[in-house]
């Protein structure tokens, strides 16, 4: 009963995706275990048995001046609505096409179909083969008591001028950033100032690599912290 009044509640597209969308499972070493629906696979009851771990993926996306376009969760995210974040995270889905392995080709491919779906980019302007990707975290945290994320999660950095069409019901705002304006980003969130917030794992790539990272694409020499053997395990 407390399942199908909770779906009663979420907004249609999210309900769809919720039970229509089948997560990887995966164990710490990202090793797939088996799958699961998205519902399942971000409640607190389901993460605190350790049986949701699942793969995600966070898109970092720079205009050609290194800008950084943040996106606004929309107020009907199941998981952490209205929180600024980057550019796009989601996850791959257990179908063959997000599940091959050689070069990440499945996480680039779930890459390219979210930012899509979620901000209306095009394929063309967001080649799989135009992903960079940078390393993996394994993170875990909760939203809102009921609901919460799990997951190892890849972090891939594009490049490009791209024509942005939020999906309202994916989206609720956007906004290009340099690294001062992200930084006072960050200051009002910790300060509380205007409402803002920030999502968990956003806040914990930024913490730990963005700005360096960004420093590195600047100059050119990004592919010299690419590591993709790590697991950066940012929880106890």
């Amino acid at each position: 009963m407390g399942t199908l009044a909770a779906a009663d509640n979420m907004d249609p597209l999210q309900k769809r995706l919720m039970f229509e969308d089948e997560c990887i499972l995966v164990d710490e070493t990202d090793a797939v275990v088996g799958h699961d629906s998205k519902y399942n696979c971000h409640l607190m009851e389901t993460i605190n048995t350790g049986k949701a771990l699942h793969r995600a993926f966070s898109v970092f996306l720079f205009n050609t001046k290194f800008e950084l376009l943040l996106q606004q969760r929309s107020a009907t995210k199941v998981t952490f609505p209205l929180v600024w974040t980057n550019t796009c995270c989601s996850h791959p889905l257990y179908r063959e096409s997000e599940l091959i392995k050689e070069n990440h080709l499945g996480v680039r491919n779930a890459a390219q179909r979210k930012l899509f779906d979620e901000l209306g980019i095009v394929a063309k302007d967001a080649p799989v083969d135009q992903f960079t990707c940078l390393g993996r975290i394994l993170y875990r945290a909760p939203s809102d008591g009921k609901w919460g994320e799990h997951e190892l999660d890849y972090l891939l950095f594009l490049v490009g001028d791209v024509n942005v069409q939020p999906n309202p019901e994916e989206v609720a705002d956007v906004m290009y950033v340099n690294k001062e304006q992200l930084k006072e980003l960050l200051k009002k969130a910790d300060a509380g100032d205007e409402g803002i917030k920030l999502s968990p794992w956003f806040r914990l790539v930024v913490d730990n690599f963005l700005f360096e990272w960004w420093d590195k694409l600047e100059n050119g020499t990004l592919s010299d912290i690419v590591n993709m053997e790590k697991i950066h395990k940012l929880y106890d």
